[in-house]
């Protein structure tokens, strides 16, 4: 065993080292991508009335212009990580990012929906490849320990702060300039970003000759794209409908039968066995329950200040603002206790104060008192979203061998953000049914009431599983 890993270790391959540049600033390319990602999820929610009015969109195609993003990213994110294993961590980096942002002045200069929804798509195939690279950067950058687990909580702390300051961003965008500014604002950003990396990262890749496991990646892609596909059809056509029920029974036989592929693979994509890392099954088991709770936040929030408080945009976004700097500090603290209490104990504290965020959120009225049914619930479940993300995200990186540090990193955030796919399409499911067909504010009310209720629920599940399966400590394999 110790000869394995010995020789697993020695067939990383850092290629064209010069002088080592600062880990604080390949963490700050690392985190940049990063953010550009998760902001793109939801920079464009406060756009798209605009979008329509001025492409002639149907409802249909304006909700094609977020799933078109979704479906792409979720798709094609493990495919995105083997790749960096295989063909270097800095490469896919860039190529991600490149067609990121190309794509980004693709969709800002669109005259016609069709052009928007396809660049929308490229949009998330460029995030997909470029997500996984950037953790797996980072945590190569950084030796295990307090240090990786401060670079872990920033790279946490900065992806968490581009979902809460989307609304923000965007409405600021949208209310001074014109839609088009939520994408082109990725061009100059991505190009700075594009130009630093390719001078100061330095590459490495642990393929060991292998070659990408071609048929895996085409059913795992196809697989998570289907499923992904009929998880946005819930919200329009229901989860009995066939245009639901079809792709999400065909998604779920893809992913079977990806996993009976990969049993007989001499070289898998997806490596069975990594399952049997309790780190690395256990964390993304949470990482999943907790991102289908805590993605509907921002959602239900900033349609409860719009659409019952009667904000604009920007004051939403504004509203918000306290909720996005707890998550950071939440983030950013973490690091401080996981030596002291351990991650699972930080995490299953973060998930218990984020429930009682949840369960404060559900007292809401169509009055609404901005400190205590905004400010103050918003600040609990976001302070305890970031005291989750790190530890979680440090436990599954610390099960991972060299070789499938990128295709660990890739599933980390497949789980999270299928896991808030799912429980977005549950919870507006869940509030349409509550709401019924008034559309007042006090039945909108009552139906993101219940939201919040069910989404205490699920966090309190997520306690009792963080404490049942997670490790206490962090442990390389």
């Amino acid at each position: 065993m110790t000869g394995m890993l010995e020789a697993e270790a020695t067939d990383v391959t850092p290629i064209a080292r010069r002088s080592a540049p600062p880990t604080w600033l390949v963490v700050a390319l690392a985190c940049a991508g990063q953010f550009l990602v998760v902001l793109d999820v939801s920079v464009v929610n406060v756009a798209l009335p605009s979008m329509r009015t001025d492409l002639g969109l149907s409802a249909q195609g304006l909700q094609w212009v977020v799933n078109a993003y979704a479906i792409a990213f979720a798709g094609f994110m493990l495919l995105g990580g083997r790749a960096g294993d295989l063909y270097g961590r800095k490469r896919m980096f860039l190529v991600g990012l490149a067609l990121f942002t190309l794509a980004s002045l693709g969709g800002g200069l669109a005259q016609e929906g069709g052009q928007l929804l396809v660049a929308r798509a490229v949009q998330g195939l460029g995030a997909a490849v470029l997500a996984p690279s950037t953790l797996t950067i980072l945590t190569s950058a950084v030796t295990e320990g307090a240090a990786r687990a401060r670079a872990i909580a920033t790279w946490t702390a900065v992806g968490a702060g581009g979902g809460a300051a989307g609304g923000l961003v965007g409405g600021a965008l949208v209310d001074g300039l014109s839609w088009r500014w939520v994408l082109l604002i990725n061009v100059p950003i991505g190009a700075v970003v594009l130009v630093g990396s390719m001078r100061w990262l330095a590459e490495s890749r642990n393929g060991g000759g292998r070659r990408l496991d071609l048929p895996g990646a085409v059913l795992v892609t196809a697989g998570l794209a289907t499923l992904a596909y009929g998880i946005s059809q819930t919200e329009a056509q229901g989860w009995t409908a066939a245009a639901t029920l079809v792709p999400l029974i065909a998604g779920l036989a893809l992913i079977g039968l990806f996993l009976f592929v990969e049993s007989r693979t001499a070289a898998p994509l997806m490596p069975l066995g990594l399952f049997r890392v309790r780190s690395v099954s256990s964390a993304n088991a949470a990482m999943f329950l907790s991102g289908s709770a805590m993605f509907c936040m921002w959602y239900f929030m900033t349609l409860y200040a719009q659409n019952v408080l009667g904000y604009s945009p920007l004051e939403a976004g504004l509203a918000l603002v306290p909720s996005s700097l707890a998550v950071l500090l939440g983030s950013k603290s973490a690091p401080r206790f996981m030596p002291l209490v351990g991650a699972r104990n930080v995490a299953a504290l973060g998930a218990v104060i984020a429930a009682v965020g949840f369960g404060w959120q559900s007292a809401m009225t169509s009055e609404g008192n901005y400190l205590t049914e905004i400010m103050f619930p918003g600040v609990l479940m976001m302070l305890g979203a970031g005291l989750m993300a790190t530890p979680l995200a440090s436990l599954a990186t610390s099960g991972a061998a060299p070789g499938e540090a990128g295709l660990v990193s890739g599933l980390i955030n497949t789980s999270r953000t299928m896991g808030g796919s799912l429980g977005l399409a549950i919870m507006s499911t869940i509030a349409a049914a509550r709401t019924g067909s008034s559309g007042t504010p006090a039945a909108l009310t009552e139906g993101y009431a219940l939201v919040f209720r069910v989404g205490a629920v699920v966090l309190v599940a997520g306690v009792v599983l963080m404490l049942a399966w997670l490790p206490r400590r962090p442990s390389g394999r």
